[in-house]
């Protein structure tokens, strides 16, 4: 397996690693490796270590009051897992990580990240980043579950993934990862999708979404 690329990751991305191994020789920290279907972490486990994603990809599911499985996003390396939580007073995972493939996560204790950021203001500048950017993506999230209707819930995800004139994309989901990400029942999300489709609004050609009227694919959000 190859090393991880430090350099990539958020939080590192302002530091001068001219050599990796001997930088990973000063920080304390686990490097474990994990099989595809893992799961990594469980919602409500303990978070006394910043988890850093160095190879592979892994999914982040909430399990629901009503015991609905709510999927969250899919996270590609080089990224840190929950960062924010490490110094919550509720220091506890919100999600359940499981690897979709064969992934890599490194593990540095919070004892450490403080560390690194006194010696580093570079690495405690991208971690608040980090963090402040993570909380735009959670307003987001709740901004999309606070939607009525299935079909506003598809319209304010594909207007997110469109950008500039871009109308066609890929969508890296399957209709039951994508009812998961809703929160919605995978029959009722693709009698959604079918409706959008005859109606115009929109054209599924696999995973490629295209946005044929954006004026009626805005009106859905309710």
């Amino acid at each position: 397996m190859k090393k991880a690329d430090l350099s990539a990751c958020p939080v590192c991305s302002q530091i001068q690693i001219d050599d990796e191994d001997q930088f990973l020789k000063n920080v304390k920290c686990e490097i474990s490796p994990y099989l595809k279907n893992d799961v990594i972490v469980r919602q409500g486990d303990v978070c006394n270590a910043l988890y850093v994603l160095t190879l592979g990809s892994v999914k982040t599911e909430m399990i629901t009051e009503n015991g609905n499985i709510l999927g969250i996003e899919i996270i590609k390396a080089p990224r840190p897992l929950a960062p924010a939580f490490l110094f919550s007073d509720n220091n506890h995972f919100p999600v359940d990580v499981t690897a979709l493939e064969e992934v890599e996560i490194m593990k540095i204790p919070k004892d450490e990240i403080m560390r690194l950021m006194m010696t580093n203001p570079d690495f405690m500048k991208q971690f608040l980043t980090l963090n402040s950017n993570r909380t735009q993506f959670l307003t987001n999230r709740l901004q999309l579950l606070s939607i009525k209707t299935i079909k506003g819930k598809v319209a304010h995800f594909l207007l997110e993934q469109a950008t500039g004139s871009q109308k066609s994309f890929e969508i890296n989901r399957n209709q039951t990862e994508l009812a998961e990400y809703f929160g919605v029942a995978r029959p009722s999300l693709a009698r959604s999708l079918s409706e959008m489709v005859q109606e115009g609004i929109i054209s599924i050609n696999k995973k490629e979404f295209t946005i044929l009227d954006t004026k009626r694919l805005r009106e859905l959000i309710v």
